[in-house]
């Protein structure tokens, strides 16, 4: 096995691996720190079956069901199948997901700790996956910004992403805001933590699911998610990764922004997820 940083800011790249040498408790050992030091690993060329992915998630963790059963793979419903192909006008999978910077389930009391994808049918060309550092975020903020928002708290939320169908035709804009709320409560969470695995500080929250910054008044909301998009969003600490078949990807996700790029028109693109709590 050869482990190489990707950048020097996020990531790094595995090779030389087979599912059989992860059995072994010194590579997984390995493989398992190198992520909890590096925020996100990838692992090339490992063919994977969905229940070889499950034996692999249960060994970080415990594998959590997409809450939308629609989209778990038929077999095994810890894995979620994201993919743009459809069969008989019936989607195969969660079409878009994770088209915008974000850290993943903020807006849940506990969020799963992993996320983890594996490329069954992906191309080369488009449908990248963009990653940066929460914790490089938080070492570039501006030092006046870090004083302001030291021991604050924030307020989460999907509403922005909440998916209006034909059953909500007919309510009013408010309605709209208190179904969306009952159905997904907001969520108050520390704006800076610590990791626990290297003890770096780190920002927790994007501009996609923060509602506001508690004791801000909306102009400094706006300026700090402007401020925040700015830094996420810099090209020289963005790490891109372009898909390879039977890329396994896994990043903690407390400390990694990540977002995805759109895929060609008439391109395929399939990937399994699977989210991954903490041990107990």
């Amino acid at each position: 096995m050869q482990i190489r940083q990707l950048t020097p800011f996020i990531g790094s790249g595995i090779t030389g691996v087979t599912f059989e040498d992860l059995q072994r408790p010194d590579v997984f050992g390995a493989l398992h720190e190198t992520l909890r030091q590096r925020e996100l690993i990838v692992v090339r060329d490992l063919a994977l079956t969905p229940e070889q992915q499950v034996v692999l998630a249960r060994k970080i963790g415990r594998p959590v069901p997409f809450p939308d059963v629609r989209y778990g793979h038929p077999s095994f419903p810890e894995v979620t199948v994201m993919s743009n192909v459809v069969k008989g006008n019936k989607p195969v999978g969660a079409a878009r997901a994770g088209n915008y910077w974000h850290q993943d389930s903020t807006f849940l009391t506990d969020p799963p700790a992993y996320s983890m994808l594996h490329g069954v049918d992906v191309p080369h060309t488009s449908g990248h996956t963009l990653y940066a550092n929460a914790c490089d975020v938080y070492d570039r903020l501006p030092d006046p910004w870090k004083t302001r928002i030291d021991g604050r708290t924030a307020v989460h939320s999907f509403a922005g992403h909440f998916i209006i169908g034909p059953e909500h035709a007919g309510l009013s804009v408010a309605e709209l805001r208190d179904l969306i709320d009952i159905k997904h409560p907001p969520v108050e969470q520390p704006l800076v933590r610590c990791d626990a695995f290297t003890g770096r500080p780190y920002l927790y929250g994007c501009p996609e699911y923060l509602r506001t910054v508690n004791g801000f008044d909306a102009n400094q909301n706006e300026e700090f998610r402007t401020l925040l998009d700015h830094l996420i969003q810099d090209p020289e600490h963005i790490y891109t990764h372009r898909w390879l078949p039977k890329d396994l990807m896994v990043w903690k996700t407390a400390t990694t922004y990540h977002a995805a790029t759109p895929v060609e028109p008439g391109v395929h693109r399939t990937v399994h997820r699977i989210s991954i709590a903490a041990p107990s």
